[in-house]
């Protein structure tokens, strides 16, 4: 099993590619705490509440934003149009016991601000990124180019979980191009319930090497 007291980042390739329903399925299995640290838009539903309805987990793992802003587009632009200011002093990994697991906004080179991307927070935090990837057409570039962006900054690579329908030569390439093990494929759910979630996670996705 992972080790414990860890965090762990969840990012993706691209915006809505499943990482906040991986999120919340490795938040479900390994009892951890949840934070994502910028939340764009709040209607109809937050990230944060989504993870705390799929995760089963209590609310006190539910870590409040450090933004929540209510415009629903890149957080730069949300935050400008909010009229706010996300400085990097406030976005703080939260201290608690047990495991934690972080949710980005969209990619990794989406702007928190127009002198801050993901990927520079991540690589001032130094916690292991979980790469989140389509199985479909276009998944290899995008992937690759993730990769590349966070090795780019030191920022440490757990794995790449990829989220869609089986596509044995894009989940079999990718690893080895990239050099990242692969904790296997999430597939889509329906129903998605925290039961199936679950139930899918422990099936799909392999926990041991996060170890």
């Amino acid at each position: 099993m992972p080790l414990p007291n860890r965090t762990w980042i969840v990012t993706g390739t691209d915006t809505d590619v499943g990482k906040t329903v991986f999120a919340a399925g490795l938040a479900g299995a390994l009892g951890a705490r949840y934070w994502k640290p910028v939340q764009a838009g709040t209607v109809p539903t937050t990230d944060r509440d989504s993870v705390a309805q799929l995760s089963g987990l209590p609310a006190g793992h539910m870590c409040p934003e450090a933004y929540r802003l209510e415009t629903p587009a890149s957080p730069h632009l949300a935050a400008r149009c909010d009229d706010v200011s996300i400085e990097l002093e406030r976005l703080t990994l939260p201290v608690g016991e047990g495991p934690l697991v972080v949710e980005g906004a969209g990619g990794v080179l989406v702007p928190l601000s127009e002198t801050l991307l993901m990927a520079d927070l991540f690589a001032h935090w130094g916690a292991p990124v979980i790469l989140c990837a389509r199985t479909g057409l276009g998944t290899i570039n995008h992937s690759l180019l993730s990769i590349e962006a966070l090795r780019a900054r030191g920022v440490p690579i757990a794995g790449i979980a990829f989220i869609g329908d089986a596509h044995a030569e894009n989940e079999r390439i990718v690893p080895l191009l990239g050099k990242v093990p692969s904790l296997g494929r999430l597939p889509r759910l329906d129903p998605l319930t925290r039961e199936t979630l679950a139930q899918a996670f422990a099936t799909h996705i392999d926990l041991s090497l996060l170890a």
